[in-house]
């Protein structure tokens, strides 16, 4: 199995193509460098996983539940 890491290869700047003008910063800008480990990727994956569930086990109660409360109220 291929091993994919949440945070990409850091390109040097001597790697960018030859119009850049900027030679002192590093080229990648990525949001992922705030995230420290994978760990820390694996507990908002987990996370999200646990919130996409609740919202899913909501939405089957409201529809189930809905449609009883209205024939209640009519």
């Amino acid at each position: 199995m291929t091993y994919i890491s949440a945070k990409p290869v850091r390109q040097d700047a001597e790697s960018l193509p030859a119009n850049d003008n900027d030679r002192a910063t590093l080229a990648d800008l990525s949001f992922l460098d705030a995230i420290n480990s994978e760990d820390e990727v694996a507990d908002i994956a987990r996370r999200a996983e646990r919130l996409g569930h609740a919202t899913l086990i909501a939405m089957a109660i409201g529809l189930a539940a809905l449609p009883i409360v209205w024939l209640m109220l009519v």
